[in-house]
């Protein structure tokens, strides 16, 4: 009896062994990559394509002169790091941290950012169609960025950037195109959207305590339960708005005469 206790022990310690060995690891360590980012100039970039970097600790980095087209950046860390400019479509960055990264001009089309740390980040002039759904990006300059939809380019349906329980609080949004957005539940708390565009986005629920909404282009969007305690409305459009009725801190807003509505 003894023996086959043993044996069992043992053939379960090799399986999980065997399990272990199993999961891939990145196609690149952090060494190499900062000597493939050295090597690299703008005529002759690092070639991460398609690499698969999960995990790996890539903070503090030089991206600009890299090609990381489709590459696997799950649970990467990118802290700091700078990707200003570069074209990002198709990679896969889930759970990424990009807290206090340079992604000013950047673009990113059909990729999902979910539970991503984007504290702090620049995504400054930007272009992206994404999912950051339930990611953190307090404090993040997104002022002039181009993240609504586009409406003559529907080829596979709409597609456009979804916010949905996003935490921008205090975060730079001036001059920001999110139309058509999806950002139900996102926190806005103390947010600068002065003459941001946000017609026919979905905010229910949305919290704008506190913010600077003036300007603001809310026309036709739905706003269901949607909060404005003592939020600046100061020129703010919302005409044609929707779910207004149900809108927290709206009708004691001492701004509310300076907007517009139907």
């Amino acid at each position: 009896m003894k023996y086959k206790k043993k044996l069992t022990l043992a053939l379960t310690l090799i399986l999980f062994s065997i399990a272990g060995n199993t999961v891939s690891a990145a196609d690149l360590s952090r060494s190499e990559v900062i000597q493939l980012l050295k090597d690299a100039s703008k005529a002759s970039p690092a070639n991460l394509r398609r690499k698969d970097l999960k995990g790996v600790d890539l903070s503090q980095l030089d991206f600009r002169n890299a090609d990381l087209w489709g590459a696997d950046l799950r649970g990467a860390n990118l802290s700091k790091s700078n990707l200003s400019g570069l074209v990002l479509d198709l990679t896969v960055m889930v759970g990424v941290n990009l807290s206090g990264a340079n992604l000013s001009k950047v673009s990113i089309f059909g990729v999902s950012m979910m539970r991503s740390d984007l504290s702090n980040v620049n995504f400054s002039d930007s272009r992206v169609i994404a999912n950051l759904d339930h990611s953190n990006m307090s404090n993040a300059n997104l002022s002039n960025v181009r993240w609504g939809a586009d409406m003559k380019n529907q080829p596979m349906g709409l597609m456009r950037v979804s916010l949905n329980k996003v935490n921008l609080t205090n975060a730079n949004m001036q001059n920001a195109d999110l139309g058509r957005a999806t950002m139900r539940f996102a926190n806005l708390t103390g947010a600068n959207l002065n003459n941001a565009i946000l017609l026919s986005a979905e905010l229910a629920a949305a919290n704008f305590t506190d913010a600077n909404v003036s300007h603001v282009d809310f026309s036709a969007a739905k706003m269901a339960e949607s909060n404005f305690s003592n939020a600046n409305l100061s020129g703010a459009n919302f005409l044609k708005a929707q779910g207004l009725d149900s809108a927290r801190g709206l009708n004691d807003n001492k701004t509310k005469s300076a907007a517009m509505f139907d």
